[in-house]
């Protein structure tokens, strides 16, 4: 069964990432993939108390705050690395503010990874290291799911092209 990370905002997203995640998270499984979504699990690795006080430790506790961040970075980076098929990330302007989207398309790149990437903003807003990273970059998220219906679900080896 393929495995799938949602990469994307959550840090600045005014909604924590959690629409467009929720909304594909039922097209995928309906591919037979599992989906990881990082928005929805805010549990990973951390003490009840990391939890619910971590965010707040930012301009109380750097410290703090940055332990508790390293131990998100390398739960999130290993199930990258070692539990994950392929990526789909959403950039946009809120992603383009935070520093992990960037990082877990680079390690997906890195490690082989597909990258499929829906743009939420003008391709030439976008970095051209995030645009380095993508397997295959959509203006949209019907165009995803019809690539991933035709990629998945009709047996191709691998993905080629650019779907803008």
């Amino acid at each position: 069964m393929p495995r799938a990370y949602l990469s994307g905002a959550i840090e600045y997203a005014p909604d924590h990432g959690r629409a467009w995640r929720g909304a594909l998270t039922p097209f995928l499984l309906s591919l037979g993939h599992e989906v990881y979504d990082p928005a929805q699990d805010e549990r990973k690795n951390l003490t009840e108390e990391e939890r619910r006080q971590f965010r707040g430790w930012k301009t109380s506790d750097l410290e703090r705050f940055q332990a508790v961040m390293r131990k998100i970075i390398a739960y999130d980076l290993d199930w990258i690395e070692q539990r994950s098929d392929y990526l789909i990330a959403y950039w946009d302007e809120y992603a383009a503010r935070g520093a992990g989207t960037q990082a877990e398309l680079t390690l997906a790149h890195r490690r082989g990874l597909p990258v499929w990437m829906v743009l939420g903003q003008p391709v030439e807003r976008t970095s051209g290291w995030v645009l380095g990273c993508a397997t295959q970059v959509f203006s949209g998220f019907e165009p995803l799911r019809q690539a991933l219906q035709q990629f998945y679900g009709g047996g191709a080896a691998r993905a080629q092209g650019n779907g803008i």
